[in-house]
């Protein structure tokens, strides 16, 4: 359990993830991922919640641990009630995803090249969550996407996210242009830097966004089949934003002008 927190090889290679915190644990069941094992400290009474949950994942390996084990086996200076660890559910890859993933006629795609903060990419999840995003690209060497920092900082919002990891860009290239020609995909580039003011356009779906590294921004391979690369107009003095930050607008951005479904 300890090496799944904290070992990226071992969660690879046993397909498993480490999830604490009571908001994650309640999203990786709404989800439906499979629950291997679950924790709990002995003399500490559990909430009618935790409860329940023992009682009904019946599947789940269930331990009691000592009070020193398990504050050595959570990541949180204030524990949860309940440690968890699930298979891992949706791991799609390019070229199949058009047979694994039922495509529509207006996607909203968000590609994140060599996401490298683990923060950062939880906060993405969880916008993403909010604006309704259908796909998230992956690519390039990356942070490990299933660490329990970006299962926190996501809230469990990873667990309802279709996750594409992007190992030939080749085959990410020719499933962006099969899709410009199936539905007219537009392609936008985020660049602090970019030729098109972000209040000077209005992006909606079909369209993929593309957030870049967060030291280096975007690989020239993406620039290259950007239809626009754009930047948001900044009034202080520093010229740019933490990409999650810069996400989230753009990702409203294009719900606004979608006429997405959102919460008044």
């Amino acid at each position: 359990m300890s090496a799944l927190r904290s070992n990226r090889t071992k969660r690879s290679s046993d397909k498993e993830v480490f999830v604490e915190g009571t908001e994650p644990i309640k999203q990786l069941l709404a989800a439906n991922w499979q629950i291997t094992r679950i924790l709990y400290r002995e003399s500490i009474p559990l909430s009618s919640w935790a409860k329940e949950v023992l009682a009904k994942e019946k599947q789940a390996k269930i331990f009691e641990l000592k009070e020193d084990l398990y504050l050595e086996l959570s990541e949180k200076e204030n524990p949860s009630e309940l440690l968890t660890t699930a298979k891992i559910k949706n791991n799609y890859l390019i070229p199949s995803l058009g047979k694994e993933i039922k495509l529509n006629e207006k996607p909203f795609y968000l590609l994140f090249d060599r996401p490298s903060d683990l923060g950062n990419f939880g906060s993405i999840l969880r916008s993403a969550d909010a604006f309704q995003v259908n796909v998230i690209f992956v690519i390039g060497h990356s942070i490990d996407v299933y660490d329990p920092k970006v299962i926190r900082a996501s809230l469990g919002a990873l667990f309802h996210t279709k996750i594409v990891f992007v190992k030939d860009f080749e085959s990410f290239a020719s499933f962006v242009h099969e899709e410009k020609k199936r539905i007219g995909l537009l392609v936008i580039g985020t660049d602090s830097s970019g030729d098109t003011n972000l209040n000077e356009i209005k992006i909606k779906t079909p369209v993929l966004l593309v957030l870049g590294n967060e030291k280096k921004g975007m690989s020239v391979q993406l620039q290259s089949h950007c239809d626009h690369i754009v930047k948001i107009p900044m009034l202080g003095v520093v010229n740019s934003l933490n990409v999650s930050s810069a996400g989230s607008i753009l990702l409203w951005e294009v719900a606004k002008h979608s006429k997405i479904q959102l919460d008044s």
